[in-house]
């Protein structure tokens, strides 16, 4: 235990304890550290689980970048909680960590999300492009609307105001992976896909379906598209 704690870096109300391969964070740092620390910094470890937060009362910032953290990632009540990075840890389901942070999390201003699969940059993610950043950006301002900077730029009047109006419309949907598409395929193995509900797919017991279809007409295959020569005429 000496050990370990002598691990601990600490400036003030700062403390840091990188890089030391922890699964979860150890009981001595909220023992003697957790009534006066403003700023921890837990990056670089194997943390799987903040539970040991509840014993930082006064945190203000909180750095956790390079670890295991996933999607069942649960913070206690932070009302100072001003930053949050959670760069490069396992977080896919943007969402939901965004309404958790919005319940415990209620002056949070600067978020960091950079490195996860959740954050749809181009820089980490080859298959994804800047109106794809942008839309993340724009939803996460609907979620967070106190945020006055997100990952590496400045929030913009602009954004809160695109955010305010149709941020709600821009939650970026993963699409269904192999396993998942192999899991619908099982369910009913030889059946051919149809669009048509259940219920419609039985030929002893055939219902009719209706529907509308919106259809537009562009005439790229109109007849007064064509070039009449004149011989034509």
């Amino acid at each position: 235990m000496a050990g370990n704690e002598s691990r601990v870096v600490m400036n003030g109300t700062q403390v840091s304890y990188i890089g030391q391969d922890c699964e979860e964070i150890p009981a001595f740092i909220g023992e003697q550290y957790g009534g006066f620390a403003k700023r921890l910094d837990l990056s670089f470890n194997l943390l799987r689980s903040l539970e040991g937060l509840k014993a930082f009362s006064c945190l203000e910032e909180l750095i956790v970048d390079n670890n295991l953290l996933g999607n069942d990632l649960l913070l206690p009540r932070l009302p100072h909680l001003h930053t949050l990075t959670l760069n490069k840890n396992q977080i896919t389901d943007i969402e939901s960590l965004l309404d958790h942070v919005a319940e415990v999390a209620p002056s949070l201003e600067y978020l960091s999300l950079l490195g996860n699969e959740a954050c749809p940059n181009e820089l980490v993610s080859l298959d994804k492009d800047e109106d794809d950043y942008q839309r993340y950006r724009y939803f996460v301002l609907h979620k967070l609307t106190n945020l006055k900077f997100l990952d590496t730029r400045k929030v913009s009047k602009r954004e809160h105001e695109e955010a305010k109006a149709r941020g709600a419309f821009m939650k970026v949907v993963k699409p269904k992976t192999d396993t998942e598409s192999r899991d619908l395929r099982s369910v009913s193995p030889g059946m051919p896909y149809t669009p048509l509900p259940s219920g419609s797919r039985n030929s002893k017991c055939h219902k009719g379906v209706f529907a509308k279809c919106q259809y537009v007409y562009y005439g790229k295959h109109s007849e007064g598209n064509r070039f009449i020569r004149d011989e034509q005429l």
